[in-house]
């Protein structure tokens, strides 16, 4: 077969993560959802990994890993985000890849990235080369191979990072149409003409030359599908989809792919099911042997480039003024408020890369000192940022800086290079490509801005951030409030900054609520504990203690001391500073103590006050996940008083209420309020149980339906779904367990009667996986012996029953 299609997804989300924290803290956009990534992920990445195939009826006959079947790039920054918060997501990735090489001839069907999808044209040449390194060697790490292809972020391209792609190894960059600028055989021995403009076959590989001498293969994916995918509606229909592709097949015996190229996100994320119309569409061409399904290497290797190609420099897919989305107001947007500017894009670049040069001098001159080559040893540190346990940041000094360092010195190294890491994360394209200079991704990346000023600081005593800030000043926002990026920095940077004595505060705080062991792990800091008094006298607490707090990045080390008095509710004074001498901290402790056990709390806080000045803390210095624990804590506490409350008028009342129901009369707002909280709560609380008490459950799913109550459907369909796909999955672990199997499908009728939307999207993968095997095993013992094994066809029996209900035919 010379036919073959290809389908590529660029699957990719910024960083999201607190410079000072290395976390994602929670994004109120995002709900209900902790987080962007957390909900794109439920969207998208994990639903490609376990697409569905339905039948005529809506049953799930087939479940597939898409990414097995596809060409696909996801970024670092999002899979070390996987690794992390959704191992199983981020498995069905790499297991992926895995498939594929069988698959696809010995070519994985991921593909590499450059690091952290800055605009390559825009960058310096030795920031080009640090992204390809580390793009590829975070490729290694994960995939355990050498990566034949490297996406460019937003596919921006100019010869020089063509070049230095080549050098490190890459084979083939894919590209947008419009990129090309001519196409020739590569056996005619003749210059370019300006005829050959029209020459581009998007079906063929193409030879790039590069200033250097070396090539690369460059793929131009077909620009109207893969339009018509991302916004004209072709994913509502996996069969539509197919047969586009192969519409954009010639007639001719020739050698040939069409191929597209997508945000990976349409599949699931912006468009729902978009990930089940993929899988499809795979689905169609390969059981009906329309075309053969293949990745860019595999075809590359059947299929050498017999064109080349020269491109036009300084280009991308989302610009069609080229990179002046990145540094200018072109008239590209996504679609803002209309009168809206992006004035603001040139003096944001201005000030990063005024910034970046001054973290260059610095970065030299600190390094010089300690490795002959301080570019090599940025390029190498890719290695700590895959894997910061201390044994391994002992290997990255031992083979790359010269013997011999003392701790201080390490720690100053670690910093410099952690400079350079957030000054290249400040360049991340999405801090351009929106609206507004206010928006979350441009703040992010002014975020990484102050952490290299705040480092550069520490590594040398020299303050930048008023010389940043200036030229900040002269990005004009859109959003009145908001005004320039110098009250961005001040009223949205500002408060995310982090310093020891912070980190120190919000343990203190935290220690309430949390009970850490004497060394505990905090975001990004190890804290020991060494001193701890904890009073509480009813409402009111009183810490004291000391500790030691490292940061797992820089390894710096620093000894605080901290008093927290906690008045109830969100009311706490804090006090944190450095740790001194034993003698003074034992004074300070004994008299907080002394005078808190009098019961005078205006003296306790005046000699906090005393002892720790303008050191003060509040639950706002807390960071925001804390914030909201401790918010939802003390929310808890009164919502337990409400509930009693709303019990006791429930219970007191309950005769009156019933009657005026029975008597098709309207019950009052107020009352018909009180019981669907109660009810609701009760029906929530049982469904958390381990083990649910099914008469239970369902006595009280018979009272809810006793009374015209809108119900909160959003709470019991996401608790009802829940305890369905974990029930599944500790089948799963345990298929043999045919009571649990009864219990499931008991627990899913009475469900059922509430006429909820539950996601069993877990659930049917569980099923789908026990059908593949002990399913199998289970039919084999009723049918295959020809003896009738009665347990064997109960379970079978009680199976097919539960596949009925999840919706799968397996």
């Amino acid at each position: 077969m010379n036919k073959f299609i290809c389908i590529h997804g660029h699957f990719y989300q910024p960083p999201r993560e607190n410079p000072w924290l290395e976390e994602v803290e929670l994004q109120e956009s995002a709900l209900p959802y902790h987080d962007w990534n957390e909900r794109i992920s439920a969207e998208c990445y994990a639903r490609n990994g376990a697409s569905r195939i339905l039948d005529q009826a809506g049953y799930i006959t087939e479940i597939v890993n898409t990414y097995s079947k596809i060409s696909f790039n996801m970024g670092p920054s999002l899979l070390s985000w996987m690794e992390k918060k959704d191992p199983d997501a981020y498995r069905s990735v790499l297991e992926a890849d895995r498939q594929s090489r069988a698959r696809f001839s010995g070519h994985g069907s991921a593909m590499a990235q450059v690091y952290n999808h800055l605009i390559m044209p825009l960058a310096n040449a030795a920031d080009k080369k640090t992204q390809i390194i580390w793009g590829i060697r975070d490729f290694e790490a994960r995939f355990k191979r050498m990566p034949e292809g490297m996406w460019l972020a937003e596919t921006a391209v100019d010869l020089e990072s063509l070049d230095l792609m080549a050098e490190q190894g890459i084979k083939f960059t894919v590209l947008a149409p419009h990129q090309a600028k001519r196409a020739k055989k590569i056996s005619e021995d003749r210059e370019w003409s300006e005829g050959d403009t029209k020459a581009i076959d998007l079906r063929r590989p193409y030879l790039c030359r590069l200033p250097s001498g070396r090539s690369i293969a460059l793929f131009f994916y077909d620009g109207p599908i893969s339009r018509a995918v991302s916004f004209e509606g072709l994913l509502n229909n996996g069969e539509a989809l197919a047969n586009r592709i192969l519409g954009a097949l010639d007639l001719t015996n020739r050698p040939q792919m069409v191929h597209i190229a997508t945000d990976g996100e349409s599949y699931g994320h912006h468009h729902k099911f978009g990930d089940m119309a993929l899988a499809y569409a795979l689905h169609y061409v390969e059981k009906n042997k329309l075309a053969g399904i293949t990745v860019y290497g595999e075809y590359l290797e059947r299929n050498p480039p017999e064109y080349e190609a020269e491109i036009i420099e300084n280009t991308s897919w989302s610009c069609m003024h080229g990179v002046e989305r990145w540094k200018a107001d072109c008239g590209c947007n996504s679609g803002g408020k209309p009168g809206w500017h992006q004035q603001w894009r040139a003096p944001l670049r201005e000030a990063l890369n005024w910034l970046r040069d001054r973290a260059t001098g610095v970065f030299e001159r600190e390094l010089s000192g300690y490795a002959a080559d301080p570019w090599k040893v940025r390029n190498a540190f890719i290695e700590v940022i895959l894997d910061r346990s201390p044994s391994n940041i002992d290997r990255f000094f031992t083979e790359h800086l010269r013997p011999g360092l003392e701790p201080k010195e390490k720690n100053r190294i670690l910093r410099c290079l952690e400079i350079q890491r957030n000054a290249l994360l400040m360049f991340t394209s999405c801090g351009w490509f929106f609206d507004d200079i206010s928006g979350i991704e441009t703040v992010q990346i002014i975020k990484y801005a102050a952490r290299v000023i705040q480092l550069i600081r520490r590594v040398t005593d020299e303050d930048l951030e008023l010389g940043f800030i200036e030229i900040l000043g002269r990005a004009k926002s859109n959003m009145p409030e908001a005004n320039n990026g110098a009250r961005i920095y001040k009223i949205y940077v500002e408060p995310s900054i982090v310093d020891i004595l912070r980190v120190g505060a919000h343990y203190a705080m935290s220690s309430l609520y949390q009970d850490y062991p004497p060394q505990a792990e905090m975001y990004c800091f190890k804290v020991i504990r060494k001193v701890y008094d904890k009073q509480v006298v009813g409402k009111l607490s009183l810490v004291a203690g000391h500790c030691e707090i490292i940061s797992r990045i820089t390894l710096t080390a620093f000894d605080v001391h901290f008093v927290v008095l906690h008045l109830g509710d969100h009311n706490f004074i804090t006090g944190v500073d450095y740790y001194r001498d034993e003698a003074q901290f034992n004074k300070m402790r004994q008299e907080v103590a002394q005078i808190f056990s009098d019961g005078d709390i205006p003296r306790s806080i005046h000699v906090i006050n005393r002892y720790f000045g303008a050191k003060n803390y509040s639950l706002w210095h807390l960071f925001k996940q804390e914030q909201q624990a401790i918010l939802d804590h003390i929310f808890e506490s009164t919502m337990r008083e409400v509930e009693s409350s709303f019990r006791r008028i429930y219970e007191d009342h309950y005769s009156l209420i019933r009657m005026i129901n029975e008597n098709h009369m309207p019950l009052p707002k107020t009352l018909s309020g009180v019981v669907e909280f109660v009810l609701n709560r009760d029906i929530t609380r049982l469904l958390a149980l381990a083990d649910v008490p099914l008469d239970k459950l369902r006595r009280m799913v018979q009272e809810v339906r006793r009374w015209p109550l809108s119900r909160n459907k959003d709470q019991l369909e996401y608790a009802g779904g829940n305890k369905v796909n974990e029930l599944m999955l500790r089948f799963q672990r345990d298929p043999e367990d045919a009571a649990l199997l009864e219990s499931i499908i008991d627990l899913v009728r009475v469900l059922q009667t509430l006429q909820l939307d539950m996601d069993f999207w877990k659930a049917q993968n569980s099923y789908y996986a026990i059908a593949q095997g002990t399913a199998r095993v289970k039919r084999a013992q009723v049918l295959g012996t020809g003896l009738s094994d009665i347990a064997a066809a109960a379970w079978v029996k009680h199976f097919d029953v539960l596949g009925d209900m999840l919706k799968v035919r397996a």
